[in-house]
């Protein structure tokens, strides 16, 4: 009796004490009555703005035995191609409520033959393609959806390394997922394929299906849209590139009023200034890009821009690279007046230069260091003859590639170490080099390299 007395009395001890005992494991909801810190309330106005991106398209699919007639005939098979059924998934971001746009990377949706977003609600919409920008790898679609919300553009130009961003977007089609990092670098440039290129360089985790997708500062404004991710193994591994949203609003801007981005050119071709030629013109190392060439009869010659001369910003963007020249450059449309600020023998000028129309040859943009050439796939003849090429039909005596020792009828057969079979394969060849291009040019059976820059 005494025994069962005394191990109640302990009992309800222990109970009085685990009462009154704090609960070690949860977390105060504040710390010197301030509320802990927490990205939900940004998160809560932004995630509706960042939709999931399906697409299917239809490749058709042939076995080579369907070409063999008696293979046919014999296991009695109709000669009917199948189709097989290719998806792919991303992220986008929803940048005009009233029209229904929305904003993602163009390899997203390229080639697809449907196209399905769905909201954060759980609605879901077909879209239409409105325009497309190879260049930069955007695009824009549009759906019949009422009710959105549009996220918010940040000035990307303000963003310094070390600046928090959070990436939402659809990684690997399991939902809407957010990481946080920081800005890791800016600028960075190289990638294959692409004309336009300024990325934000992050640590924010992004994983195949965030392409897409938005990358916010602590306001909840719109910074960049993620794009890629630099990785050896095929996940995450704490490099991802978004594009900026100032190179991202012009883009969307022009797809809406043209349904594709028309770009034009000053006129100047430029180069990088090194630290011998910055002290030789009088300029702070990494502070300009040198005139290297003014075209003839162009906007730049008559604004007296000559070569020689030191472009140190463009619309009041300071310039430090010439492929930051070339961003600035690309992103404004033609007949758009820009001011120069350009140094010659070391006096500060300014100038008024409005954006001309690049010339349209054989149905593309001709890129700037092969203006004044026109190129042609090959008669038929000689690309039974031969692994393919391309051929130049006409070439302007006072061209880089006459003043390099091209003349017409040359063939061009590669590139950069790339083969070039027809015109396609030149122009996406020419786009993916963004410095010198080496081509490889056959003359009357035999093979040299020209060097064009």
């Amino acid at each position: 009796m005494r025994q069962t007395s005394l191990t109640a009395l302990l009992a309800a001890l222990l109970a009085l004490l685990i009462t009154a005992a704090p609960a070690r494991g949860a977390l105060p909801v504040a710390v010197d009555d301030e509320p802990l810190p927490s990205l939900a309330p940004v998160l809560d106005r932004v995630t509706p703005s960042v939709v999931n991106v399906y697409t299917q398209t239809r490749v058709r699919v042939r076995s080579p035995l369907m070409d063999d007639p008696f293979f046919r005939r014999f296991f009695n098979v109709p000669d009917v191609p199948r189709e097989r059924i290719s998806q792919s998934l991303g992220s986008g971001v929803i940048v005009d409520a009233a029209e229904g746009y929305v904003l993602t990377n163009n390899h997203v949706i390229a080639g697809a033959d449907d196209i399905s977003v769905t909201l954060s609600d759980g609605r879901n919409f077909e879209a239409e393609v409105i325009g497309t920008d190879p260049d930069t790898d955007l695009a824009m679609i549009r759906i019949p959806a009422e009710s959105l919300q549009a996220l918010i553009f940040a000035d990307s130009s303000q963003l310094r390394v070390g600046d928090f961003v959070v990436a939402v977007g659809n990684p690997f089609g399991l939902g809407q997922t957010v990481t946080s990092g920081i800005v890791s670098a800016l600028g960075r440039t190289g990638f294959r394929g692409l004309e336009f290129q300024n990325f934000i360089q992050t640590d924010a985790s992004i994983n195949p299906g965030n392409s897409g997708g938005a990358l916010i500062n602590l306001r909840g404004e719109l910074v960049g849209i993620n794009s890629a991710i630099f990785t050896p193994s095929g996940g995450n591994v704490g490099i991802g590139f978004a594009i900026p949203s100032a190179m991202a609003r012009h883009v969307m801007d022009q797809l809406a009023r043209f349904g594709e981005v028309r770009r034009g050119t000053l006129g100047i071709y430029v180069q990088d200034l090194t630290a011998d030629l910055a002290g030789a013109f009088g300029v702070e190392k990494g502070r300009g890009v040198l005139v290297a060439e003014v075209a003839r009869d162009s906007a730049a010659e008559e604004a007296g821009l000559r070569a020689g001369d030191v472009v140190t910003s463009i619309a009041g963007y300071p310039v430090k690279s010439a492929q930051e020249f070339h961003n600035f450059e690309g992103q404004f449309p033609v007949g758009e007046p820009l001011e120069l600020e350009y140094v010659r023998d070391q006096s500060a000028n300014k100038t008024r230069v409005q954006v001309e129309e690049l010339k349209v040859l054989d149905g593309g943009r001709v890129d700037a260091r092969l203006e004044g050439a026109v190129f042609e796939e090959l008669p038929p003849k000689q690309r039974s003859d031969s692994a393919g090429g391309v051929v130049i039909s006409s070439l302007e005596p006072r061209s880089r590639l006459a003043r390099q020792g091209l003349r017409e009828g040359d063939v061009i057969t590669g590139s950069n170490r790339m083969r070039i079979r027809d015109l396609g394969e030149f122009r996406e060849v020419v786009r993916s080099v963004s410095g010198t291009l080496y081509l490889q040019v056959r003359r009357n059976g035999n093979d040299y390299v020209a060097r064009i820059d």
